[in-house]
């Protein structure tokens, strides 16, 4: 089974009512179970010398108001001076450390590099993903507690 059929096959188990899948084929056994509101976990286990990684999707929390609100929407500069920041990973994009902490960062605001912008939960690890460039936040291209996957656009800044 593929990571995107994977993905798929998450993504339609989060929009059903069920709570709990298990699917075991000879190379490769997948259990979702969905515990309330919380993050839906994945377990994989493949028979395989090298298992390829699976991708684990999170329910959609409630998010805190502050980090709910959409960040205001400045006119972008032209697209030919911006700096992209993708995803180095698959995963579930988080602006904020918990639904109670503000985002690490919103449109129009400065970046430098090593600064955190965001989170990926990626097997059930946090993974802060800092900028490589310094800047001004222009765009950011992604919802709050969505999946992401590998080399996807996540910011747009302009370079300082």
């Amino acid at each position: 089974m593929e990571t995107k059929e994977i993905q798929k096959l998450i993504d339609f188990i989060a929009q059903s009512g069920l709570d709990e899948v298990n699917i075991e084929t000879n190379d490769l056994k997948i259990k979702v179970k969905r515990y309330g509101s919380g993050p839906t976990p994945v377990s994989t286990t493949s028979s395989f010398a090298a298992p390829a990684p699976a991708p684990v999707a999170a329910q959609p929390v409630e998010p805190s108001p502050a980090a709910a609100a959409p960040a205001p929407v400045e006119a972008a500069p032209a697209a030919d001076n911006l700096i992209t920041i993708k995803s180095p990973m698959i995963g579930t994009f988080y602006r904020a450390a918990s639904p109670e902490s503000p985002a690490f960062s919103n449109v129009g605001d400065a970046i430098t590099p090593g600064q955190t912008v965001c989170v990926i939960e990626a097997m059930k690890l946090f993974n802060e993903i800092e900028s490589e460039v310094s800047g001004k936040i222009v765009k950011i291209l992604v919802e709050n507690a969505t999946p992401v996957e590998f080399d996807q656009p996540l910011f747009l800044v302009e370079p300082a």
